[in-house]
Protein backbone atom coordinates (compact mmCIF):
# COMPACT_ATOMS: atom_id res chain seq x y z
CA UNK A 1 0.00 0.00 0.00
CA UNK A 2 1.54 3.37 -1.12
CA UNK A 3 0.18 5.93 1.50
CA UNK A 4 1.17 10.17 0.77
CA UNK A 5 1.05 11.61 4.48
CA UNK A 6 0.22 15.55 4.20
CA UNK A 7 1.18 17.45 7.03
CA UNK A 8 2.49 20.82 8.00
CA UNK A 9 5.83 22.30 7.42
CA UNK A 10 5.87 25.76 8.87
CA UNK A 11 8.65 25.60 11.01
CA UNK A 12 11.67 26.65 10.02
CA UNK A 13 14.32 24.19 8.46
CA UNK A 14 14.41 21.74 5.99
CA UNK A 15 11.78 18.57 5.72
CA UNK A 16 13.90 16.51 7.71
CA UNK A 17 13.99 18.54 10.63
CA UNK A 18 10.55 19.47 10.49
CA UNK A 19 9.89 15.66 10.47
CA UNK A 20 11.93 14.01 13.11
CA UNK A 21 11.43 17.31 15.66
CA UNK A 22 8.77 19.53 15.27
CA UNK A 23 6.25 16.62 13.34
CA UNK A 24 8.35 13.74 14.99
CA UNK A 25 4.92 11.87 16.47
CA UNK A 26 3.33 12.13 12.73
CA UNK A 27 6.22 10.91 11.57
CA UNK A 28 7.29 7.90 14.33
CA UNK A 29 3.34 6.68 14.03
CA UNK A 30 3.78 6.44 9.81
CA UNK A 31 6.93 4.94 9.94
CA UNK A 32 5.72 2.57 12.56
CA UNK A 33 3.05 1.52 9.30
CA UNK A 34 5.92 0.16 7.58
CA UNK A 35 5.97 -3.34 9.11
CA UNK A 36 2.47 -4.13 7.77
CA UNK A 37 3.84 -3.18 4.40
CA UNK A 38 2.81 0.46 3.72
CA UNK A 39 5.50 2.46 2.10
CA UNK A 40 5.11 6.67 3.20
CA UNK A 41 6.24 9.71 1.41
CA UNK A 42 5.42 12.97 2.59
CA UNK A 43 4.36 15.76 1.10
CA UNK A 44 4.89 19.32 3.52
CA UNK A 45 2.59 22.19 3.52
CA UNK A 46 4.63 25.86 4.15
CA UNK A 47 1.76 28.23 4.43
CA UNK A 48 -0.96 29.72 6.41
CA UNK A 49 -4.51 29.93 6.95
CA UNK A 50 -6.82 28.59 3.45
CA UNK A 51 -4.72 30.90 1.33
CA UNK A 52 -1.54 30.09 2.32
CA UNK A 53 -2.42 25.90 1.85
CA UNK A 54 -4.34 26.80 -1.34
CA UNK A 55 -1.22 28.00 -3.06
CA UNK A 56 0.54 24.27 -2.72
CA UNK A 57 -2.56 22.50 -4.06
CA UNK A 58 -1.16 22.50 -7.73
CA UNK A 59 1.73 20.88 -6.40
CA UNK A 60 0.16 18.45 -4.50
CA UNK A 61 -1.95 17.50 -7.39
CA UNK A 62 0.95 16.93 -9.58
CA UNK A 63 2.45 14.50 -6.53
CA UNK A 64 -0.97 12.04 -6.90
CA UNK A 65 0.48 11.77 -10.19
CA UNK A 66 2.79 8.76 -8.23
CA UNK A 67 -0.02 6.52 -7.71
CA UNK A 68 -1.19 6.59 -4.38
CA UNK A 69 -3.48 4.51 -3.01
CA UNK A 70 -4.70 6.84 -0.02
CA UNK A 71 -3.95 9.88 1.73
CA UNK A 72 -3.53 10.56 5.19
CA UNK A 73 -3.49 14.60 6.21
CA UNK A 74 -2.62 15.85 9.52
CA UNK A 75 -4.80 18.32 10.59
CA UNK A 76 -8.39 19.75 9.35
CA UNK A 77 -6.88 22.55 6.91
CA UNK A 78 -4.48 19.70 5.30
CA UNK A 79 -7.47 17.74 5.37
CA UNK A 80 -9.81 20.48 3.69
CA UNK A 81 -6.69 20.66 0.81
CA UNK A 82 -6.19 16.69 0.43
CA UNK A 83 -10.17 16.38 -0.30
CA UNK A 84 -9.87 18.94 -3.18
CA UNK A 85 -9.26 16.30 -5.09
CA UNK A 86 -11.90 13.40 -4.92
CA UNK A 87 -9.96 10.94 -6.73
CA UNK A 88 -7.70 9.33 -3.92
CA UNK A 89 -9.80 8.90 -0.40
CA UNK A 90 -7.88 11.14 2.24
CA UNK A 91 -8.23 9.85 5.77
CA UNK A 92 -7.44 13.11 7.95
CA UNK A 93 -6.39 13.02 12.14
CA UNK A 94 -7.36 15.86 14.11
CA UNK A 95 -4.67 16.69 17.11
CA UNK A 96 -6.06 19.81 18.95
CA UNK A 97 -6.47 23.33 17.76
CA UNK A 98 -8.00 22.35 14.82
CA UNK A 99 -10.89 21.30 16.36
CA UNK A 100 -10.32 23.42 19.80
CA UNK A 101 -10.13 26.68 18.36
CA UNK A 102 -13.50 27.57 17.07
CA UNK A 103 -12.32 29.46 13.22
CA UNK A 104 -10.09 25.95 12.51
CA UNK A 105 -13.16 24.03 13.90
CA UNK A 106 -15.06 25.37 11.21
CA UNK A 107 -12.37 24.78 8.12
CA UNK A 108 -12.27 21.36 9.69
CA UNK A 109 -16.21 20.76 9.20
CA UNK A 110 -15.21 20.26 5.65
CA UNK A 111 -12.32 18.31 6.61
CA UNK A 112 -15.01 15.63 8.88
CA UNK A 113 -17.56 16.05 5.87
CA UNK A 114 -15.37 14.92 2.78
CA UNK A 115 -12.89 12.70 4.44
CA UNK A 116 -13.32 8.85 3.88
CA UNK A 117 -11.97 8.44 7.55
CA UNK A 118 -11.90 10.89 10.23
CA UNK A 119 -9.57 9.88 13.11
CA UNK A 120 -9.47 12.29 16.93
CA UNK A 121 -6.77 11.82 19.00
CA UNK A 122 -9.14 12.50 22.04
CA UNK A 123 -12.82 11.73 22.98
CA UNK A 124 -12.74 15.04 24.36
CA UNK A 125 -12.16 16.30 20.74
CA UNK A 126 -14.62 14.24 19.35
CA UNK A 127 -17.33 15.75 21.49
CA UNK A 128 -16.05 19.01 20.76
CA UNK A 129 -16.90 18.09 16.49
CA UNK A 130 -20.55 18.85 15.58
CA UNK A 131 -19.77 16.99 12.58
CA UNK A 132 -19.96 12.98 13.97
CA UNK A 133 -19.39 11.51 10.71
CA UNK A 134 -16.76 7.68 9.94
CA UNK A 135 -15.20 8.47 13.17
CA UNK A 136 -12.12 6.23 14.83
CA UNK A 137 -10.36 7.93 17.92
CA UNK A 138 -6.54 7.00 17.86
CA UNK A 139 -4.02 8.93 20.38
CA UNK A 140 -0.57 9.06 18.94
CA UNK A 141 1.49 6.20 20.00
CA UNK A 142 4.83 6.19 21.89
CA UNK A 143 8.03 4.70 20.77
CA UNK A 144 8.58 2.99 24.24
CA UNK A 145 12.24 1.32 23.27
CA UNK A 146 12.97 5.22 23.15
CA UNK A 147 10.88 6.73 26.15
CA UNK A 148 11.67 4.53 28.96
CA UNK A 149 13.30 4.72 32.61
CA UNK A 150 17.01 5.96 32.52
CA UNK A 151 19.68 6.72 35.26
CA UNK A 152 18.84 10.37 36.30
CA UNK A 153 22.53 11.15 36.88
CA UNK A 154 23.30 9.51 33.68
CA UNK A 155 20.29 11.05 31.62
CA UNK A 156 21.86 14.75 33.28
CA UNK A 157 25.06 14.41 32.63
CA UNK A 158 24.17 13.53 28.95
CA UNK A 159 22.13 16.67 28.89
CA UNK A 160 24.29 18.71 30.14
CA UNK A 161 22.74 19.74 33.26
CA UNK A 162 23.96 19.82 36.69
CA UNK A 163 23.50 17.10 39.73
CA UNK A 164 23.25 20.16 41.98
CA UNK A 165 20.18 21.13 41.12
CA UNK A 166 16.26 20.09 40.54
CA UNK A 167 14.86 20.12 36.72
CA UNK A 168 11.32 20.93 35.96
CA UNK A 169 10.04 20.55 32.15
CA UNK A 170 7.62 22.70 30.44
CA UNK A 171 5.99 20.77 27.88
CA UNK A 172 7.34 22.92 25.06
CA UNK A 173 8.76 26.27 23.53
CA UNK A 174 8.07 28.77 26.10
CA UNK A 175 7.37 31.12 23.50
CA UNK A 176 4.36 29.20 22.30
CA UNK A 177 1.18 31.11 23.52
CA UNK A 178 -0.96 28.16 24.12
CA UNK A 179 1.39 26.34 26.06
CA UNK A 180 0.81 29.29 28.51
CA UNK A 181 4.04 29.62 30.02
CA UNK A 182 2.49 32.56 32.07
CA UNK A 183 1.10 30.71 34.95
CA UNK A 184 4.35 28.82 35.27
CA UNK A 185 5.69 32.24 35.92
CA UNK A 186 3.37 33.26 38.60
CA UNK A 187 2.91 29.75 40.12
CA UNK A 188 6.57 29.67 40.75
CA UNK A 189 6.27 33.10 42.72
CA UNK A 190 4.79 30.30 45.57
CA UNK A 191 7.91 28.01 45.76
CA UNK A 192 11.60 28.70 46.71
CA UNK A 193 13.06 28.49 43.43
CA UNK A 194 16.95 28.49 44.73
CA UNK A 195 17.88 25.13 43.49
CA UNK A 196 14.86 24.80 40.96
CA UNK A 197 15.31 25.75 36.99
CA UNK A 198 12.56 25.12 34.34
CA UNK A 199 13.62 24.25 30.84
CA UNK A 200 12.53 24.38 27.77
CA UNK A 201 11.63 21.75 25.88
CA UNK A 202 12.64 22.99 21.82
CA UNK A 203 14.64 21.63 19.00
CA UNK A 204 15.01 18.64 20.32
CA UNK A 205 15.09 14.76 19.04
CA UNK A 206 13.16 12.19 20.68
CA UNK A 207 16.48 10.60 22.28
CA UNK A 208 17.02 14.33 23.60
CA UNK A 209 13.82 14.68 24.87
CA UNK A 210 13.59 11.00 26.69
CA UNK A 211 17.00 11.79 28.59
CA UNK A 212 15.79 15.67 29.38
CA UNK A 213 12.38 13.83 31.08
CA UNK A 214 14.44 11.27 33.12
CA UNK A 215 16.90 14.56 34.31
CA UNK A 216 13.73 16.23 35.71
CA UNK A 217 11.83 15.95 39.04
CA UNK A 218 8.72 16.41 36.80
CA UNK A 219 6.52 17.92 33.76
CA UNK A 220 4.67 20.66 33.86
CA UNK A 221 2.11 21.53 31.13
CA UNK A 222 -0.47 24.45 31.52
CA UNK A 223 -2.05 24.64 28.25
CA UNK A 224 -4.99 26.28 27.42
CA UNK A 225 -5.72 23.65 24.86
CA UNK A 226 -4.47 20.13 23.57
CA UNK A 227 -5.81 16.93 21.90
CA UNK A 228 -3.55 14.16 23.08
CA UNK A 229 -0.46 15.61 24.42
CA UNK A 230 2.20 13.48 23.23
CA UNK A 231 4.34 14.94 26.13
CA UNK A 232 2.42 13.45 28.67
CA UNK A 233 2.48 10.00 27.17
CA UNK A 234 6.16 10.31 26.43
CA UNK A 235 6.49 11.51 30.40
CA UNK A 236 4.33 8.50 31.69
CA UNK A 237 6.45 5.97 29.69
CA UNK A 238 9.38 7.59 31.45
CA UNK A 239 8.17 7.20 34.77
CA UNK A 240 8.13 10.88 35.09
CA UNK A 241 5.88 12.37 37.89
CA UNK A 242 3.45 15.51 35.96
CA UNK A 243 1.70 18.18 36.33
CA UNK A 244 -0.69 19.21 34.23
CA UNK A 245 -4.04 21.17 33.33
CA UNK A 246 -7.37 19.05 32.60
CA UNK A 247 -6.69 19.43 28.60
CA UNK A 248 -7.32 16.89 25.93
CA UNK A 249 -7.10 13.33 27.04
CA UNK A 250 -4.57 14.01 29.98
CA UNK A 251 -6.75 12.95 32.96
CA UNK A 252 -7.79 9.65 31.39
CA UNK A 253 -3.89 9.08 30.11
CA UNK A 254 -2.89 9.86 33.80
CA UNK A 255 -5.91 7.75 35.85
CA UNK A 256 -5.04 6.95 38.91
CA UNK A 257 -1.38 7.28 38.47
CA UNK A 258 0.21 8.39 42.15
CA UNK A 259 2.94 11.06 41.79
CA UNK A 260 0.59 12.78 38.57
CA UNK A 261 -1.41 15.92 39.80
CA UNK A 262 -4.15 17.86 37.28
CA UNK A 263 -3.82 21.42 38.50
CA UNK A 264 -6.39 24.25 37.75
CA UNK A 265 -5.49 27.95 35.87
CA UNK A 266 -5.10 29.48 39.61
CA UNK A 267 -1.61 30.13 40.23
CA UNK A 268 -1.42 28.80 44.04
CA UNK A 269 -2.98 25.32 42.99
CA UNK A 270 -0.70 25.06 40.27
CA UNK A 271 2.32 25.39 42.91
CA UNK A 272 0.84 23.21 45.70
CA UNK A 273 0.59 20.27 42.91
CA UNK A 274 4.42 21.52 41.68
CA UNK A 275 4.91 20.62 45.60
CA UNK A 276 3.09 17.37 45.95
CA UNK A 277 5.33 16.12 42.64
CA UNK A 278 8.34 17.38 44.02
CA UNK A 279 7.91 15.62 47.10
CA UNK A 280 6.89 12.54 45.46
CA UNK A 281 9.64 12.69 43.42
CA UNK A 282 11.91 13.12 46.62
CA UNK A 283 10.31 10.42 48.36
CA UNK A 284 9.33 7.68 46.63
CA UNK A 285 11.34 8.82 42.92
CA UNK A 286 9.74 7.83 39.61
CA UNK A 287 6.03 6.91 38.97
CA UNK A 288 4.44 3.93 37.81
CA UNK A 289 3.10 5.88 34.88
CA UNK A 290 4.73 3.46 31.92
CA UNK A 291 2.45 0.74 33.34
CA UNK A 292 -0.26 2.64 32.96
CA UNK A 293 0.70 3.60 28.95
CA UNK A 294 0.72 -0.58 28.27
CA UNK A 295 -2.58 -0.91 29.93
CA UNK A 296 -4.31 1.75 27.83
CA UNK A 297 -2.59 0.12 24.60
CA UNK A 298 -0.60 3.61 23.83
CA UNK A 299 3.00 2.04 22.66
CA UNK A 300 3.44 3.00 19.00
CA UNK A 301 3.11 -0.84 17.73
CA UNK A 302 -0.61 -1.09 19.49
CA UNK A 303 -1.13 2.40 17.63
CA UNK A 304 0.26 0.82 14.50
CA UNK A 305 -2.10 -2.08 14.44
CA UNK A 306 -4.65 0.38 14.51
CA UNK A 307 -4.45 2.94 12.41
CA UNK A 308 -3.14 0.19 9.64
CA UNK A 309 -6.83 -1.16 9.93
CA UNK A 310 -7.96 2.39 9.21
CA UNK A 311 -6.29 2.04 6.10
CA UNK A 312 -7.44 -1.26 5.09
CA UNK A 313 -10.97 -0.45 5.71
CA UNK A 314 -10.92 2.85 3.75
CA UNK A 315 -8.95 0.84 0.57
CA UNK A 316 -11.05 -2.11 0.22
CA UNK A 317 -14.05 0.34 0.79
CA UNK A 318 -12.82 2.67 -2.24
CA UNK A 319 -12.61 -0.65 -4.15
CA UNK A 320 -16.28 -1.79 -3.60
Amino acid sequence: MKVLVVCSGNTPGGEEFNLKIHQAFIYEQEQSLKSFGVQMEYFLIKGKGILGYLKHYAKLKKELTKNYELIHAHNGLCGLISNLQRKIPVITTYHGSDINLLHLRLISYFAIFWSARNIFVSKKQYLKSLIKRNIDIIPCGVDLAVFKLMDKSNSKHASNLSDEKKYILFSSAFSIKIKNKSLVNSAFKYLIKDDIELLELKDKTREEVSLLINSCELLILTSFSEGSPQIIKESMACNCPIVSTDVGDVRNVIGETEGCYICSYDPEDVADKVKLALGYSREKGRTNGRQRIIELGLGSDKIATRINSVYQNVLKNSKD
